[in-house]
């Protein structure tokens, strides 16, 4: 199987993750977190699906190039992936925690826990392939953002 075909695959994945957490996001953003006290620095609702989509294919492109070195590496992939799918699923996680249970305290905690496993997929994906590494950079920085603002809506709303 070829680059590009695994890359192929990888955005499908990513992207279906993506959507189906859009499916629990959606209905919640237009009712019950319009209530919601935001911070000055929550962005509007608009840029998160640009944003998101812009880090699943990062994700993706980057998941790709490491399986891409499977046959030299095999180990080191098959536990790098490993460590992908975790995060990926921790990832479709938190929307059903935050806006499909509507628990903000609950999706703080579970988000402190991607942020984890997203630093130590890019610690293994760039011992593998330093630009997978690097395409998991802004995703480490906008969960990050993520957390703090997670984090301020659990506190101006408890």
């Amino acid at each position: 199987m070829n680059k590009f075909v695994k890359i192929a695959i990888a955005l499908i994945i990513c992207l279906t993750v993506g959507y189906s957490a859009s499916l629990v996001t959606r209905p919640s953003i237009e009712t019950w977190y319009v209530d919601l006290e935001k911070p000055v620095f929550n962005p509007p609702n608009w840029i998160f699906m640009p944003v998101w989509t812009l880090l699943y294919i990062f994700m993706a492109i980057a998941a790709a190039l490491v399986w891409d070195k499977i046959k030299v590496q095999t180990e080191k992939v098959k536990t790098a992936l490993l460590f992908f799918l975790i995060q990926l699923t921790l990832n479709a996680i938190w929307s059903y925690l935050f806006f499909g249970l509507k628990n903000p305290m609950l999706a703080l905690i579970e988000i402190v826990l991607l942020w984890l496993m997203i630093y130590e997929t890019y610690l293994k994906f760039i011992k593998i392939n330093k630009i997978s590494g690097y395409l998991l950079i802004p995703y480490l920085a906008w969960v990050g953002f993520a957390t703090v603002l997670n984090a301020s809506i659990w506190w101006l709303n408890k």
